[in-house]
């Protein structure tokens, strides 16, 4: 297990290193770096920091004989940070066997004995001699864990190693251990944060899925997948899974085959996973949008939130407005919205799409501009009413042929002048903005 453990170490420095190596450049070579990228450096390099710690620690106290039994926690096995009393007499470091009687247990790991009650006491005697033995043998005091939650034990690795194993095994074992990943790492943070300890994990996860054929068997399809989502929602694992060769492209499969619940897991994966700036790239480069915007346009209910979500984060990124806008999200996007179907999440999306130029072009021919200023008019939503008018002048100032259909409705019901009054402060600024272009034009045509 050491040695599976230093590997696991080792791959995650090399991670960070090449992280951090590509961040600094980014800042060196880029006179307008931004502060995210200078953040990003710096957490990465305190990653770094902690992990030589953990290392240098796990160094000094790798050998059983050094560090005396009962400084060890009976459970991780590690030295203990926070060493307290169970009822029946056993000390345990604090965050394990709290997290034991998280769990729902009312039994002495050691012992077996059932608790009379969960009251834990600080050992103080214990926990001042650790401290006198770290002293003398040049070792710093393990820091307290802070997220109970996220405690990792030497028989959760074990355990993972087993079910992964069961993966490269015949296909009943596939899908118990499958079936067991996906509840596990929904319900157990400590095991979402295990797959990031080594880099063979997340294929060894997907071996059971082919390329091509993801689908074969539907329920592990759709078992492996939300595991990767609930994988995902752990931030030190978005990179990790994001880079795997695999992952992407068995995510975006399973956009288009599986079950509904399959293709909208993958798309909330896609959704997690795009939070990073850098994974966006990846996942646009990879061919996300358009089964994205096809399983939008089928408009299963189960799904189009996921698939809206993703969508956004994706368009965030300018390389992906303009694959978004090629791949047909204009059209499908207008058309939900005109069948007043999830039109908060979609108008934010379309006003995203609006600075592409060849959106703005599609959104005219498509007949946007009637079913904007209905909804600016009809609308009790202030954001909706802001993303509307921030089309419209994204629309009004790059086609002048709409100027004429904007002053019609003006002249009728006044849509901009009391959105203009009322709106938010960049709603009434995007108003005010259209009214201006359009007064201006009326006065140079009169001058004329």
């Amino acid at each position: 297990m050491a040695k599976t453990d230093d590997r696991a170490v080792a791959a995650k420095a090399t991670e960070l290193k090449k992280e951090l190596q590509r961040l600094v450049k980014a800042i060196v070579d880029e006179d307008d770096y931004t502060v995210e990228t200078a953040d990003r450096a710096i957490r990465t390099l305190s990653s770094l920091k902690d992990l030589k710690l953990k290392e240098s620690l796990s160094f000094r106290l790798d050998d059983a004989l050094a560090v005396p039994q009962e400084f060890r926690c009976p459970i991780s096995r590690e030295l203990m940070r926070d060493p307290v009393v169970l009822a029946t007499g056993q000390t345990y470091d604090r965050p394990f066997i709290q997290r034991w009687l998280n769990e729902g247990h009312r039994t002495c790991p050691q012992t077996q004995q059932v608790l009379p009650h969960t009251v834990l006491t600080s050992n103080q005697l214990v926990r001042e001699m650790i401290s006198q033995w770290c002293k003398e043998h040049g070792v710093d005091l393990p820091k307290p864990v802070q997220n109970i939650d996220e405690v990792v034990t030497d028989a959760d690795r074990d355990y993972l190693n087993s079910l992964l194993n069961k993966l490269s095994q015949t296909l009943p074992y596939q899908k118990e251990a499958a079936k067991e990943l996906r509840l596990l790492t929904k319900r157990m943070p400590s095991f979402r944060a295990l797959f990031g300890e080594s880099t063979s994990d997340i294929p060894q996860l997907l071996s059971p899925l082919s390329p091509g054929r993801a689908d074969t068997h539907p329920d592990l399809q759709e078992d492996l997948i939300t595991t990767v989502l609930n994988l995902s929602i752990h931030d030190n694992n978005k990179k990790l899974v994001a880079e795997n060769p695999v992952a992407i492209p068995l995510l975006i499969e399973s956009l288009k085959f599986g079950t509904i619940q399959t293709r909208s897991n993958a798309a909330a994966a896609l959704f997690t996973l795009s939070a990073l700036d850098s994974n966006k790239l990846i996942i646009g480069k990879s061919g996300a949008l358009k089964p994205l915007i096809d399983l939008l346009d089928e408009g299963h209910p189960l799904a189009m939130k996921d698939v809206a979500s993703a969508t956004y984060n994706l368009c965030i990124v300018h390389e992906n407005k303009g694959r978004a806008v090629r791949e047909g999200a204009v059209k499908v996007i207008l058309k939900k919205i005109m069948d007043c179907i999830l039109v908060d999440e979609l108008l934010t999306i379309l006003a995203i799409l609006s600075g592409h130029q060849k959106a703005v072009e599609e959104m005219g021919e498509l007949g946007a501009l009637p079913c904007l200023l209905g909804i600016i008019r009809e609308s009790t939503c202030e954001r909706n009413k802001e993303n509307c008018v921030a089309i419209l002048y994204t629309i009004c100032f790059n086609d002048r042929t709409k100027w004429r259909e904007i002053r019609e409705e003006e002249n009728a019901n006044a849509t901009l002048y009391r959105l203009a009054q009322t709106g938010t402060s960049r709603a009434k600024r995007k108003a005010n903005g259209i009214l201006e272009r359009l007064n201006k034009a009326a006065s140079l045509t009169h001058t004329a």
